[in-house]
């Protein structure tokens, strides 16, 4: 029987494998850092694209359980007027609205899911190299001196994946976005968002938005334009650091962004964007790549999660369906690569504008303001079933030629 080893246990390597799994194909994930490390502060939203994926394979509930729903959007200009709100795109056709949850709950709870099926998971399995094996085997060689032998090895070890350069050493690597993104959480009294509303606010030095769940928990974001930030000096910033960078940027605007980041303790998190425009080499006849391995996005366009999940779910059916991992893989990129590029170029393209005149503000307030107008006027599909991104379903039962 077909073994896999799946190198990475964030969010594509756990859903991977349950999807060989239920295509009758044994895979075991191994992930580098220790059990228990992922990013405090951090969150994200799963839209219906990405929760029909999870339902194609059973996995749904456990992230339904542990997430809420938000429905509406709101946009504020950086004065605090109100400029719209509408839908929030992305439900599915049954009602299901976008979901919001800690990144690390995601996490676990796939995690979780997978060890109950029965899928092993290994953790501190750093990957360093891969070697060719007797009769085609793969054999994964991480840096704690272990090493794990499979037939085929899939790489969802994420932005900076190893897999990536080892499958192809003139990889591209992921390219600064010229923004930083810092999350934040807090249970503060009197700075909750309107009951299933995102609130978007246009700042004159960044982009902000919060969302609170049932628990009265407000999770916040906050895009700010700024150089990368070495990766050994972002080790260092503290939750102070990031609190008061965004308290400052947000400080002249007459929005609650800055009252809310003050408001926040040490549940904040900063980060570099990056994105990876393409990816030239997804996979030879023994190594194929998913998720941000394969296709990072910056946050603009909040898809990395679902792209994922996605790439996951469409891999499995193409093992299951087709007769050698060579024409697997070959069929998996066909259904992929298009998409998840646009997507990635769409994403880019959001990235937030910054005024930095009072004539300039006044312009994107009423751009702003036109569009939303507009968005009402053509009664846009509530479900987003014509919507090229969340209306995309994989599946399962069809069969890949």
């Amino acid at each position: 029987m077909t073994h896999v080893l799946i190198i990475g246990g964030g969010i594509a390597g756990p859903v991977t494998a349950m999807a060989l799994r239920r295509a009758g194909i044994e895979a075991s994930v191994h992930e580098a850092y220790p059990r228990g490390a992922d990013r405090a502060g951090a969150f994200l939203v799963l839209f219906a694209n990405g929760l029909a994926a999870l339902a194609a394979i059973g996995a749904d509930a456990p992230v339904l359980d542990h997430s809420f729903p938000s429905g509406t959007v709101e946009y504020l200009g950086d004065t605090g007027r109100t400029l719209g709100v509408r839908p929030l795109a992305g439900a599915g056709p049954d009602g299901t609205a976008p979901r919001t949850l800690p990144r690390a709950v995601l996490h676990r709870v796939l995690r979780e899911e997978a060890a109950r099926r029965g899928i092993p998971l290994a953790y501190g399995r750093r990957l360093v190299d891969v070697v060719r094996g007797p009769g085609g085997k793969v054999v994964a060689v991480f840096a704690d001196g272990s090493r794990a032998e499979g037939d085929l090895i899939i790489g969802a070890d994420g932005l900076h994946s190893r897999t990536r350069r080892v499958l192809d050493p003139d990889a591209p690597r992921p390219r600064h976005t010229g923004q930083v993104t810092v999350c934040g959480r807090t249970r503060a009294p009197g700075h909750a968002a309107p009951p299933g509303t995102y609130r978007m606010m246009y700042g004159k030095h960044g982009f902000f938005g919060q969302v609170t769940g049932p628990d009265a928990t407000t999770y916040w974001f906050a895009n700010l334009p700024a150089p990368e930030v070495p990766r050994a000096a972002l080790a260092g910033y503290t939750p102070d650091r990031w609190r008061r960078r965004v308290t400052e940027a947000f400080a002249d605007d007459g929005t609650p962004a800055a009252a809310l980041a003050a408001a926040t303790g040490d549940d904040i998190v900063g980060i570099n964007g990056y994105d990876i425009a393409s990816v030239p080499v997804w996979h030879d006849d023994r190594i194929v790549l998913v998720g941000d391995a394969a296709h990072a996005t910056a946050p603009n366009a909040a898809q990395g999660a679902s792209m994922a999940i996605e790439d996951g779910v469409v891999l499995a059916r193409c093992l299951r369906d087709l007769p050698d991992a060579g024409q697997a893989f070959a069929a998996y990129e066909r259904l992929r690569r298009e998409r998840v590029e646009r997507i990635v170029a769409l994403s880019a393209a959001m990235a937030d504008r910054i005024v930095r005149t009072e004539g300039e503000r006044r312009v994107r307030d009423a751009e702003v303001e036109r569009r939303l107008a507009a968005d009402a006027r053509d009664a846009p599909d509530t479900d987003g079933s014509a919507d090229w991104i969340t209306g995309y379903r994989v599946d399962w039962e069809e069969k890949v030629c």
